[in-house]
């Protein structure tokens, strides 16, 4: 059966109006999922993905559509555009993903990733970054820590590089109740947190921080990269499949759990 998961809202960004209007245009012609498919050449699974929005039509499957309905190119003219354009709704959407995942695989760079953030220490970064009501965004991000406390939280898993540690981001003393939050989690069945020391040099994850979620129902697997003014959400196979690859090569260089508690307190230790 196809999913009973609603279009997302077509008003609230590009991506959006295609998955409606791909419904739209396959319930007007009374094709199943499993004929759609045969168009597009996907399967019946990935045409309720892209009808729900957790896929993006990709470039092949608008000029499939495009050449069997005669549409004088319109969902490749609509996927044009929409690549074109900032993605308004991407935020919204990611925190839908987000909160559905059954496995998060984080790599970052720079900052503590939210899930593992400290109030003290988000209010630090959100009151330094040109935010206008710092507390109204610090309740939002806390929010969204809620997942770890569900009766079945997602598997999640951290690489973090050794150099966002030693940052002190709101003074020593909030870095230090920072990390050993850090250490804390780690601690969790469901939670894995490794580093990535300095001493390992040039590494694939340099390039910058990123993000995987793997969803139960129905399964996707989707790629979040981080970017100046806004995030991007990755959904085509190929791309998503590439990140999947990098994540473990950046894996590759980290130090195991112990080790990485133990270089986690040192850090510690030397703050001054």
């Amino acid at each position: 059966m196809m999913s009973s998961r609603p279009s997302p809202d077509p008003k609230s960004s590009m991506w959006a109006l295609i998955a409606y209007y791909l419904r739209f245009c396959r319930l007007q012609r009374k094709l199943t999922g499993d004929l759609m498919g045969e168009i597009m050449g996907c399967s019946k699974s990935t045409v309720s993905r892209l009808e729900t929005g957790i896929l993006r039509l990709d470039p092949d499957q608008a000029m499939a559509l495009d050449r069997h309905w005669g549409t004088g190119g319109i969902f490749s003219f609509l996927v044009w555009y929409a690549t074109l354009g900032h993605d308004p709704d991407w935020f919204r959407q990611y925190l839908d993903l987000e909160n559905r995942a059954a496995v998060i695989k984080v790599w970052e760079v720079d900052l503590v990733p939210g899930l593992l953030q400290t109030p003290d220490y988000a209010r630090a970064g959100l009151s330094t970054g040109g935010v206008e009501n710092v507390e109204a965004a610090l309740e939002k991000r806390l929010t969204r820590q809620k997942i770890l406390e569900r009766e079945h939280p997602p598997t999640l898993w951290f690489l973090l590089s050794q150099t966002l540690l030693e940052l002190p981001c709101g003074g020593t003393e909030v870095m230090r109740a920072q990390l050993a939050h850090i250490i804390d989690l780690s601690y969790r069945p469901n939670i894995g947190v490794r580093v990535v020391p300095k001493s390992i040099g040039h590494h694939p994850g340099l390039d910058g921080a990123f993000m995987m979620m793997t969803l139960a129902e129905p399964h996707a697997e989707v790629a979040y990269v981080e970017a100046p003014g806004g995030g991007r959400l990755v959904s085509n196979v190929t791309e998503v499949a590439s990140y999947a690859l990098r994540y473990d090569q950046i894996g590759q260089h980290a130090l195991p759990e112990g080790l990485s508690r133990d270089l986690i307190k040192q850090i510690m230790e030397n703050m001054q």
